[in-house]
């Protein structure tokens, strides 16, 4: 009913596309961070002036989480099409080979959108941080289950901590990111997960 529509959202239609305006604002936050990307830069990036921000997405925090469900859904894809590996291995080698992917790739912000923004020193940032954390120990449960199950079926050591394996993984992911943001060479990151894959455990 009318009388449920919040009074920002009534009037003339937004004159921009949110998806687009979303997508620019992720590439704020993904090269700058949660804090290092001011307002000023993401209605520059997204081409909106700040009351259409607000009225569209909410507030900054609001915003970096919808831009974050974006990234996960578009750029982390390959994490959960990762999990539907027949081996332990080929979920590593997914991972490791999509993630070098993403992070030799031509253009675009390099790193990892998570580790980026979740050093934040701000009080105003905590809860940014908080649900940042929260996420990443999502996804490393669902890798520790997987390796868990592997483990089971002889795929992995039975004297293997699945959960030192996952770690070990995502700080190899996360190392990559770093690389590509401080100009490594792709062929330096390409021989760390080929090494990664030639000492990965089991089959």
């Amino acid at each position: 009913m009318d009388g449920d529509v919040p009074l920002t959202l009534r009037g003339r239609p937004r004159q921009f596309c949110t998806e687009a305006a979303l997508a620019a604002a992720l590439e704020v936050f993904w090269r700058k961070g949660f804090e290092g990307a001011s307002l000023s830069d993401l209605t520059e990036a997204m081409g909106i002036t700040r009351p259409s921000l607000y009225a569209a997405f909410g507030n900054k925090e609001d915003l970096f989480r919808k831009a974050l469900d974006l990234y996960e859904r578009e750029k982390l894809a390959f994490m959960r099409d990762a999990l539907e590996a027949p081996t332990a291995k080929g979920v590593a080698e997914t991972i490791l080979r999509r993630s070098l992917e993403m992070q030799t790739r031509a253009e675009g912000p390099k790193g990892c959108l998570n580790v980026i923004s979740t050093v934040v020193a701000g009080a105003d940032a905590a809860c940014v941080r908080e649900e940042l954390l929260a996420r990443r120990a999502t996804s490393e449960a669902a890798l520790i289950e997987r390796f868990e199950t592997a483990a089971a079926a002889g795929d992995l050591p039975a004297d293997l901590d699945p959960k030192a394996l996952v770690r070990y993984l995502m700080a190899v992911v996360q190392g990559l990111g770093v690389h590509a943001r401080a100009g490594a060479p792709s062929e330096d990151m390409r021989q760390i997960v080929e090494t990664t894959l030639a000492l990965w455990p089991g089959r």
